[in-house]
C-alpha cells in the first residue's frame, strides 16, 4: 500500500493524503451473499437515548460478513480478490473454497490473488494459513488470535497489528504472545491465530485534511465541556475558562483522564504477564 498527496488546490486539500489502493482487485465487486445491512444507531441505545456522543451521520455502509474463525478444516480455499471494507482498517481477501463455499478473510500482507490457503491442524505455517498456536513455530509473528478456543479470533484484527508468539508450555497448556501495545499475555495452545501481519499498514499515515471527511465517518464535532453552560457539563459556566476546581470528569460526573478503566478483579488479568504500563518495569518503549 502507498499514500497518495494531493495538488493544494484550496486549504482542505493541502494536508490531505488517502490510500492509493493498488493492492485491491480491480474489476470486483463485493461479494453480495456475504453482505449484510448495518444498522446506524448513532450513539443511542434501544430507548433513544444518548449513550455515546457525538456521533451521527456519515456515508451508508453494507457489512461484510468476516470469517474469524476459521474452522473450515482439510478444505483447500484460493484467494479470488483483495478487497476494500468500509467497517474496518485493513483489507479483506475473498476465498472460494474447493467445495463451492465462499467467505472473506483479514486479508494479511503479502496476501496475493490466486495464493491457496489452508485451515487446521497440520497446515504449513505460511501467510494466511490458520494454525492451533500448538503447531506455529515460536517467533512467528500472526493477527486473528483468538482468546478462547472456538470463539474466532478478536486480537490483532486492525490494519498492521501482529503478535508475536514468544513461548510454549505444552504441559500447562498455555502459549505466551507479545501484543502490539507491548503487552505480554497467555493464550490457551488450542486457540487458533493466522500466520503474518494484517495488512495496509501504511493506514496509520493517512491525514485526513479536513473536518467533512470526519463527518464522512460518523462522528460529529466534538464540543469541550468548559463550553458548555453549567447544566449541560460539570466543566461549564463560570467567568472564563475554568473546570470549577475540580479534576476532569465526564458528563455524569465520573472520573476522566488518567484513572484505571480495567476491574482490578477481572479473571483474565492472570492471564496477563506483562502490563502495557507496568509499576514494576515502567512503561514499554517500542521500536
Amino acid at each position: 500500500m502507498g499514500i497518495k498527496k494531493y495538488k493544494p488546490n484550496d486549504a482542505g486539500r493541502r494536508n490531505m493524503s488517502v490510500s492509493d489502493f493498488k493492492e485491491l482487485t480491480k474489476g470486483t465487486a463485493a461479494e453480495k451473499s456475504l453482505l449484510r445491512p448495518k444498522h446506524r444507531a448513532s450513539g443511542r441505545n434501544n430507548q433513544g437515548i444518548i449513550t455515546v456522543r457525538f456521533r451521527g451521520g456519515g456515508h451508508k455502509k453494507q457489512f461484510r460478513q468476516i470469517d474469524f474463525r476459521r474452522n473450515k478444516d482439510g478444505v483447500e480455499a484460493v484467494v479470488a480478490a483483495i478487497q476494500y471494507d468500509p467497517n474496518r482498517t485493513s483489507r479483506i481477501a475473498l476465498l472460494f473454497y474447493t467445495d463451492g463455499e465462499k467467505r472473506y478473510i483479514v486479508a494479511p500482507d503479502g496476501l496475493k490473488v490466486g495464493d491457496k490457503l489452508n485451515s487446521g491442524a497440520g497446515s504449513a505455517p505460511v501467510v494466511g494459513n490458520c494454525l492451533p498456536l500448538s503447531e506455529i513455530p515460536l517467533g512467528t509473528e500472526v493477527h486473528n488470535v483468538e482468546l478462547q478456543p472456538g470463539r474466532g479470533g478478536v486480537l490483532c484484527r486492525s490494519a498492521g497489528s501482529k503478535a508475536t508468539l514468544v513461548a510454549r508450555d505444552a504441559d500447562a497448556g498455555w502459549a505466551q504472545l507479545t501484543m502490539p501495545s507491548g503487552e505480554i499475555r497467555r493464550v490457551p495452545i488450542a486457540c487458533r491465530a493466522v500466520i503474518g501481519v494484517v495488512g495496509n499498514g501504511d493506514h496509520m499515515n493517512i491525514f485526513l485534511g479536513k473536518a467533512g471527511r470526519v463527518r464522512w465517518m460518523g462522528r460529529k464535532p466534538h464540543v469541550r465541556g468548559t463550553a458548555m453552560n453549567p447544566i449541560d457539563h460539570p466543566h461549564g459556566g463560570g467567568e472564563g475558562r475554568t473546570k470549577g476546581g475540580r479534576h476532569p470528569v465526564t458528563p455524569t460526573g465520573k472520573p476522566t483522564k488518567g484513572t484505571s478503566t480495567r476491574k482490578k478483579r477481572k479473571p483474565t488479568n492472570k492471564n496477563i504477564l506483562r502490563r502495557r504500563k507496568s509499576r514494576r518495569y515502567g512503561v514499554l518503549k517500542l521500536s
